[in-house]
């Protein structure tokens, strides 16, 4: 039938008037499949014109249902190609209705594209919230809440049904929420301000705290109404919170804060992000005795009253806590059997319970304790827990530390064998004296010099030596009144500070030491006879200055030698003979370097962890035609007074490239050679370009070359040196701390300075198996080696039982008479040559030793 033929729907007019102006498209089918209404609404969405389209076939209308043959009801959102190819998403209905016998079916169409693109962004936008680590809450303008994600639901325990209508400060505030910094950021929003972000403290669904960082704003419509209230939510209590602990007491540390203010702070903070606190922090001396460290919200009546109590296991949570070496909560103080005889002063000030948590050092012992206490009877939170694991280890390196830099400071200012006050103590002491010193009265110095010293350690070995210093200086002790001083200058060499006395008075103090050294020493099984030579010089009848009154007591001390030992003598001004002789040396010194008598000798450097060579180190050695071999401990002294020192520094450096230049040629590599240089060297600005020029004169690559500074050459505030090491260090030659350890350095400094090896003194390597602090000492230097990346060389090994220690320490380098002495350049050739050559041996054995095991293994098999 010719579609012109085809009958069309008839509609009263209103009716049809009504489906014309309807916004969805209204398309009736007769059970011919033909078209027989098509409205302004379906041209609209199929893109046809409506005389196009009537009394056509169906299909025109790509309505698949349609041609599967049409059921009763049918709803769904489907995806609709029009005739000119392009395609919408379409909400699609169809209902049937029988008129006069015949079928008809009825479509609603509408277009819903942008609906469903909404509604897949929107769906989108749930997926990405759902996969952030971050809680998303959306909220209607009363706080009511619309929306949660899976990381609320994680972070909280609620899910988001639990969550949903309910009101968001009811669902996750707490006591300790800071409502009011909301509620005004809240109020900002609605009045049209930006959006904020605040830190507090919240609660999940167990009622545990929480550190979040809150990020606020306000979703608004286009007039600018807010609609609804957005908050993104950052658990912070690991990433900053907990952080901020650590950063607290490592940037402390770093800048040297005293303990106590480093306490003070600690608890400061952790009573920030846990209000419901007090915090304290006891210190446990050896004694086993409490001494507070921080507790700047308990009464300081409480905190004196605390100091020097013993530990005990009824000392209430600290003194309990430090006695067994165990957390004890104490969850009501007023009840609890440990705290009887202390409770009444805490609960005075509203203190209910406690919580105390032992800090134990390195080796196991009890330290210090950190505790809790709370203003209700209760126990801690795992909020609690968490930031006093994390406090527990800060506060153990930070009084480790303590201890530490304390040791450090004794043995830099003390004798590490005596333990008696050393030469920088000594200048001190003897300062002090003279400022004190009244007009009209005296101060007396006394040097004192072992007789024949040398001989004791040459026959009965260093050990005997160190022995008969110790049980000196304790029988000097014993010889000396209370207000007198007692130090060692080094070796064999004491000086007894002797205030408010004339010479008389001092040489009846020297007569009777003198007698008293008489009495022999028992070293072991043997006596030994001993005597001393005195020296004395008194303020202000000798002189006015230290270095002076030091000078003439060491000259009388020579000539009590002079005058037969064990005697004593007092300073005259016939002695300035001596101070002739030093003249006489200092101009054999300026002719042995004009001359070119000095000569380096080269002590190898020892890796510890195949035994092959790191380096070596050239030392300066003099020897005159009158006066023999003079020791360096005697020349570099003189040369550093008498201003050769820049002069021999660098001649050293010439001469240790010229000679590394010669071995390389010879084919012998050796990787570097380190140079010892004043620090009057590094205050020439020049001394970089100086190094680069002998560098390239000696064809040598940078790294080939090493100086050696000691502590106190970058402890000075000398811009000109700082800048010096830094232009050295770019060049690419490395620094060296020497002796580090003897001094008091910054290690907040050390670690912006560019130093690329720490070398540990060899005053620690005498006891370093027995003594504890020589021990403590050398560990914290390789520590520090390694926590800034440096080399760390041990300075003075003469034994396997040193190497092994240093090796067990993780000591990168060693160095000293146990590998071999300083060698002229000939004699370390033939020993570099033997030392490769017991290397060889010593892999050709293991690679035997493996092929037999792999024999016997394949024999077996």
């Amino acid at each position: 039938m010719p579609v012109s033929d085809c009958p069309v729907t008839e509609l009263p007019d209103v009716l049809r008037a009504a489906l014309a102006c309807a916004d969805d498209a209204i398309v009736i089918v007769d059970d011919a499949h033909r078209i027989t209404h098509f409205n302004a609404a379906a041209e609209r969405i199929w893109k046809l014109a409506r005389a196009d389209v009537l009394g056509r076939d169906a299909d025109i209308l790509t309505l698949r249902f349609l041609k599967a043959g049409p059921v009763a009801d049918f709803r769904e959102e489907i995806s609709l190609v029009r005739r000119d190819g392009s395609r919408i998403k379409a909400q699609v209905a169809m209902s049937s209705a029988t008129v006069g016998g015949a079928t008809h079916h009825i479509v609603f169409a509408r277009d819903v594209t942008i609906d469903a693109e909404r509604r897949a962004r929107i769906g989108l936008l749930h997926a990405v919230s759902d996969q952030t680590n971050r809680a998303v809450i959306i909220t209607d303008i009363e706080q009511n809440i619309v929306y949660v994600n899976s990381a609320f639901t994680a972070l909280f325990g609620h899910t988001s049904e639990e969550a949903e209508g309910r009101h968001a400060g009811e669902l996750i505030a707490g006591c300790h929420t800071d409502r009011k910094a909301i509620a005004k950021l809240v109020k900002r929003l609605m009045t049209g301000g930006r959006r904020g972000e605040i830190e507090t403290l919240v609660y999940n669904k167990d009622g545990e705290e929480i550190w979040v960082c809150a990020r606020i704003d306000a979703f608004r419509d286009k007039k600018g109404r807010v609609r609804h209230i957005f908050a993104l939510l950052e658990d912070i209590t690991e990433t900053k919170q907990l952080r901020s602990l650590q950063q607290l007491i490592m940037s402390a540390l770093a800048d040297e804060v005293p303990i106590t203010d480093i306490a003070d702070r600690l608890c400061r903070r952790v009573e920030e992000i846990a209000p419901d606190v007090v915090c304290s922090l006891l210190h446990v001396d050896a004694a086993g005795l409490i001494h507070p460290l921080g507790g700047p919200s308990l009464p300081e009546d409480y905190s004196r009253a605390l100091d020097g109590i013993a530990i005990g296991p009824n000392v209430g949570s600290c003194g309990t806590a430090a006695f067994y070496g165990e957390p004890v909560l104490a969850e009501d103080l007023d009840t609890d059997p440990r705290w009887q005889p202390y409770k009444a002063m805490p609960l005075e000030v509203g203190l209910r319970a406690c919580w105390s948590t032992p800090i134990k050092s390195k080796d196991g012992r009890v330290i210090a304790t950190f505790a809790f206490y709370f203003r209700e009877p209760r126990a801690p939170s795992n909020w609690h827990r968490r930031i006093v694991e994390a406090c527990v280890g800060l506060g153990a390196f930070a009084i480790e530390r303590k201890e530490a830099r304390a040791e450090i400071a004794r043995l830099a200012y003390h004798d590490i064998l005596t333990g008696l006050p050393n030469r920088a103590q000594l200048r001190h002491l003897i300062t002090t004296a003279i400022d004190a010193c009244p007009t009209g009265s005296h101060v007396a110095l006394a040097f004192l010099d072992v007789d024949h010293f040398k001989d004791v350690n040459d026959t009965l070995g260093h050990a005997a030596g160190d022995e008969l210093l110790i049980q000196l200086a304790q029988r000097l002790r014993e010889h000396i009144g209370p207000e007198d001083m007692l130090g060692r200058l080094g070796g064999d060499e004491f000086v007894i500070l002797l205030p408010q006395r004339t010479a008389e008075g001092a040489e009846r103090v020297a007569a009777g030491i003198t007698e008293a050294l008489s009495a022999p020493l028992r070293l072991g099984s043997k006596l030994m006879p001993m005597s001393a030579s005195i020296g004395i010089s008194l303020y202000p009848d000798h002189a006015t200055d230290i270095d002076t009154l030091m000078q003439q007591a060491d000259s009388a001390m020579y000539m009590a030698k002079q005058a037969g030992r064990s005697t004593y003598r007092l300073f005259s001004a016939e002695m300035n003979g001596l101070a002739e002789q030093r003249l006489a040396l200092i101009a054999a010194l300026r002719k042995a370097i004009a001359e070119g008598a000095l000569t380096l000798s080269y002590q190898p450097q020892v890796r510890s962890c195949d035994g092959a060579i790191h380096g070596v180190e050239a030392l300066a050695r003099w020897h005159d035609a009158l006066l023999g071999d003079v020791s360096p401990a005697k020349f570099i002294p003189l040369a550093e007074e008498c201003g050769l020192i820049e002069q021999i520094g660098l001649w050293s450096v010439r001469e240790a490239c010229r000679q590394m230049a010669s071995w390389r040629r010879a084919g012998l590599n050796i990787p570097s050679v380190s140079v010892n240089l004043s620090p009057i060297n590094f205050r020439n600005v020049t001394l970089a370009a100086r190094l680069k020029d002998i560098l390239a004169e000696y064809e040598l690559p940078s790294d080939a070359l090493m100086l050696e500074i000691t502590e106190g050459a970058f402890m000075q505030d000398s811009v000109a040196a700082l800048e010096t090491m830094n232009a050295i260090r770019e060049l690419g030659v490395g620094l060296s701390v020497d002796d580090f350890g003897t001094g008091y350095s910054s290690l907040s400094r050390l670690a912006h300075l560019p130093i690329r090896e720490l070398k540990i003194d060899r005053s620690f390597m005498r006891d370093i198996e027995k003594d504890a602090g020589a021990l403590a000492i050398a560990t914290a230097v390789v520590r520090v080696g390694q926590g800034l990346g440096m080399t760390v060389v041990g300075e003075g090994v003469e034994t396997e039982g040193q190497r092994k220690v240093l090796s067990e320490l993780g000591c990168d380098v060693v160095q000293g008479f146990l590998y071999a002495p300083a060698l002229p350049p000939v004699a370390f050739e033939r020993w570099l040559i033997e030392h490769c050559a017991e290397q060889a041996r010593a892999m050709l054995g293991r690679l035997d030793l493996a092929a037999v095991d792999k024999l016997a293994v394949k024999r077996s098999a």
